[in-house]
This record gives C-alpha cells, sequence and structure tokens, in this order.
C-alpha cells in the first residue's frame, strides 16, 4: 500500500505518520507538502491542479490523508488553506488517482454553536461562526462533493503530546511553564467558561488509520471527538494541578470572540464507532499529562 500524507509536518500530521508507519510496516508512506524534504513537493494554497496532479503521478497513492490546513491567520490565508487547497486535490486526485481513498481532517467548528447537553451528529445543520469554522466547511463540501471514494474526519479539539501554543492546551502548557509552580505565580487566562469536546491526538490518528483501512463505503463525514463536553475551566485546572502549579489562576485577560458565541460544543460520535470500529482510548488526565511532559526539557514539543 502507498499512502501519502499532506500537512505531514503539522500537529496532527506528524501523529498520523507515527500510527501509519507503526500499524503498516509494509506499507510506503509519503509526505507531501511544501517543505524541501517533502516526498512530493506541492503548494495546495498557490499551485493548480494540473500541477499538483503531475506531482502526484510518480507515487499513485492508494490512500492520501490531507492533515494540511490552517487554524490561524487573516480570511484569506484561511481561505487559501481550508477551502481552496482541498478543492485544488481533489480535482488533481480525480486527474491522477481518481481509485485513491482520501481521508481529509475536517472541524467541529464547522457546525458551530452546539445546544447545551446535547451531542450534535453529522447530519446536523452546519452554522460555523468565523472564518476557520467556514473555510474548513468549505473544504469539506469540496470533498463530499467531489466523487470520489472520500470521509472527512470531523475533529473536535485535539489535545496531547505536541500540542501547539496556537490553540488552547498548549497555549496553557505554555503559559503554565512561564508562570513556574510557586504560591505567588498568577495564570492570566481569558473566560473558561465554555464546554470543548476534546479528543486525543493519538486517537484522532488512530481514527485516520481506520478510516483509510477500513473495507467497503464509508461515509461521507464522520465525528472524531472524546464524545463529552468538558469545562475548559476544568481543562485548565487539571493541567495545572499536574503541572504542580501552586498560584492563583485569573480570568482577567480577555478572550476570543468565538468562545463567547460558542459556548457548547459536542459531538457524538456514535458514527465512527459503529463505522470503524473506533473510540477514544486516551482519557483528558493522560493527554493533559502527556502535553505537558512533551513541553519539558527535550520533550519533543512541537516548535
Amino acid at each position: 500500500m502507498r499512502v501519502l500524507v499532506l500537512g505531514s509536518t503539522g500537529y496532527l500530521g506528524r501523529h498520523v505518520v507515527e500510527q501509519l508507519r507503526t500499524a503498516l510496516p509494509d506499507a510506503a508512506v509519503f509526505h507531501a507538502g511544501r517543505s524541501p524534504a517533502a516526498d512530493v513537493r506541492v503548494d495546495l494554497a498557490r499551485d493548480d491542479p494540473r500541477q499538483v496532479a503531475e506531482a502526484l503521478d510518480p507515487v499513485a497513492p492508494h490512500v492520501v490523508v490531507n492533515c494540511a490546513g490552517a487554524t490561524g491567520g487573516d480570511a484569506v490565508t484561511l481561505a487559501e488553506a481550508n477551502a481552496r487547497g482541498p478543492a485544488v486535490l481533489c480535482a488533481a486526485l480525480r486527474a491522477s488517482a481518481p481509485a485513491a481513498r482520501l481521508v481529509h481532517l475536517g472541524s467541529a467548528a464547522e457546525y458551530g454553536p452546539g445546544a447545551p447537553g446535547t451531542r450534535v451528529t453529522e447530519s446536523a445543520p452546519t452554522r460555523p461562526l468565523g472564518p476557520y469554522g467556514g473555510t474548513k466547511l468549505a473544504g469539506t463540501v469540496a470533498v463530499t462533493a467531489s466523487g470520489l471514494e472520500a470521509v472527512v474526519l470531523r475533529v473536535g479539539n485535539p489535545v496531547g503530546p505536541g500540542a501547539p501554543p496556537t490553540g488552547l492546551p498548549g497555549r496553557i502548557a505554555a503559559l503554565l511553564r512561564e508562570a513556574g509552580p510557586g504560591r505567588d505565580a498568577v495564570l492570566r487566562v481569558g473566560d473558561l467558561s465554555a464546554y470543548r469536546d476534546f479528543v486525543d491526538v493519538r486517537d484522532v490518528a488512530r481514527a485516520v488509520l481506520l478510516a483509510a483501512t477500513v473495507r467497503g463505503p464509508v461515509p461521507s463525514v464522520l465525528n472524531v471527538g472524546g464524545g463529552e463536553a468538558v469545562p475548559v475551566r476544568e481543562l485548565v485546572r487539571t493541567l495545572a494541578r499536574g503541572a504542580g502549579f501552586r498560584g492563583s489562576i485569573k480570568e482577567d485577560a480577555g478572550g476570543s470572540a468565538r468562545s463567547a458565541e460558542v459556548s457548547w460544543q459536542c459531538s457524538s460520535i456514535d458514527a465512527a464507532r459503529e463505522t470503524l470500529g473506533w473510540r477514544p482510548s486516551h482519557p483528558l488526565d493522560e493527554s493533559l499529562a502527556a502535553l505537558w511532559e512533551a513541553t519539558g526539557p527535550g520533550g519533543g514539543c512541537a516548535p
């Protein structure tokens, strides 16, 4: 089996590559992206479909995993990475590898605000707030309408080893390292009243593996989350306890507008369990312990 992974140097992509190589030792796993070290040099935000198809031809992949995308930046940057990128990839695959299975990583942000106390299913209306969720949804539409054998995994809030400071868990870990453990230390954060569905990055990688290798047809969209709404305040306090933090936590630093507008997110993961035999295996406290350990000296935290 030949597997091509786009975005293999990112947070999710690195774990996906590790999972594929561990579980499929006889498979050939290729890296695709803008890096000079990539096996396949492509830039989905800039290249046209013909250029990407020509780059893919020598690999002739059986499976393509798209972990590429952007979580921050202005609306143009997000649109290029999250909307144009998947559309270009799908057009290139139709020309170069129409029989390949495409596993694309989407986001639970595509759903928008959830109703407190409910788990959103894949058939729920999508009402994203802001450019990130909107561009991720556009990418999902490009994939599901492509005519390819494709599945979009709508991922919740990933957490675990290597979480970057651009996301909440990685940012809190970085702040804790900066503050130190002393009783006089103060951790200043924004409002922590929201609820989020956290899922270990290693469980996301395992879901990708299963989606790439399961026999038979796969639904066009599957939720991949923890299946539980966790108060963000609980996550921060658990991480602080694990870090040995003895100072105080102040919610006076201001927060993102999106967090205020999306107070509840929780995904139903029944379809992934039924289709892939997947369920999360890492409890949140274990994920946070692995995150904290990875942020220490020599721990391999993402740059």
